[in-house]
């Protein structure tokens, strides 16, 4: 056989024992992230339910129930627990080119508790998997390349904190749980108001900004940038609004650290799909 040919298959067979291996790494990995979600859909609380009434808003800050009543979450059911589809795009540092990006998300809103399970696919044949999870006050998020060399598993105290800062973001996709019992809101200003969350002996806060017609149009709070080490001041603006279910949410929007030599964009998101109260996954 020609020395050419037999190189070629080679370089063939590795090409497809790469794919299986990283298609069997995926499984596994989803697997896992299934796993979990099931384990916080089955602890988590029996929630008040019941339609949310315009009384529920009195004592809220003015922007914050301008906000909530422009969601339309008035008369709608109570959303106890959340699963959502996006695309987007990601970066790690400021230099880097974006790559492609898609994602499912899972929530539940007593106990707080989030599965985000996102890839990446920077290269024809090669991926990056990531699964990023709070749940009982404990935050954690693991990376792997094909879905089967770890590269990255953090936890512990910031990770928590940072953890638990996402999901108090992330409430803008199911605003009902803006009236939750662990939920805290102080005024500031007719456009803007302070909310803070407690969970398992933690608490984060940020500042949520409001324009006249109701919409949030930014948050912002002080995180953990997992690329510098440190606390820095973090935004993620929204773009654009759409409807699921019956609810107004962000469909389009960013997320960025502040700093003095600029803003570091890393992450570009449009939410593909939403549905309410079903405890299960995709």
């Amino acid at each position: 056989m020609n020395w050419i040919v037999f190189v070629f298959l080679v370089f063939l067979g590795f090409i497809a024992l790469s794919a299986l291996a990283g298609a069997v790494g995926y499984s596994n990995f989803r697997a896992q992230m299934k796993k979990e979600v099931a384990i916080f859909f089955h602890n988590k609380n029996e929630a008040k339910t019941g339609a949310i009434k315009e009384e529920d808003l009195e004592e809220l800050p003015d922007p914050v129930k301008r906000y909530l009543k422009f969601t339309q979450i008035v008369g709608n059911e109570r959303i106890q627990s959340v699963r959502l589809k996006m695309k987007g795009q990601f970066r790690l540092k400021p230099d880097q080119r974006w790559f492609p990006l898609m994602a499912e998300e899972y929530y539940s809103t007593d106990p707080p508790s989030l599965v985000w399970f996102g890839r990446i696919v920077p290269f024809p044949m090669f991926s990056v998997t990531a699964r990023d999870r709070y749940f009982s006050g404990k935050g954690r998020m693991r990376i792997k390349l094909m879905s089967l060399f770890s590269v990255a598993d953090a936890k512990g105290k910031d990770m928590n904190q940072a953890a638990l800062v996402r999901y108090l973001n992330e409430m803008m996709w199911f605003p009902s749980a803006y009236l939750g019992e662990n939920i805290r809101w102080e005024a500031i200003d007719n456009s803007s108001a302070r909310i803070i969350i407690s969970d398992k002996g933690l608490a984060a806060s940020a500042v949520c900004f409001f324009n006249e017609k109701g919409e949030m149009v930014d948050f912002v709070a002080d995180r953990l940038n997992f690329e510098s080490g440190k606390n820095e001041e973090w935004h993620t603006p929204i773009y654009e609004y759409g409807e699921f279910n019956g609810i107004k949410v962000p469909v389009k929007g960013e997320a960025l650290y502040r700093r003095s030599s600029g803003d570091f964009s890393y992450i570009r998101l449009e939410i593909t799909d939403i549905e309410y109260n079903v405890n299960s996954t995709y």
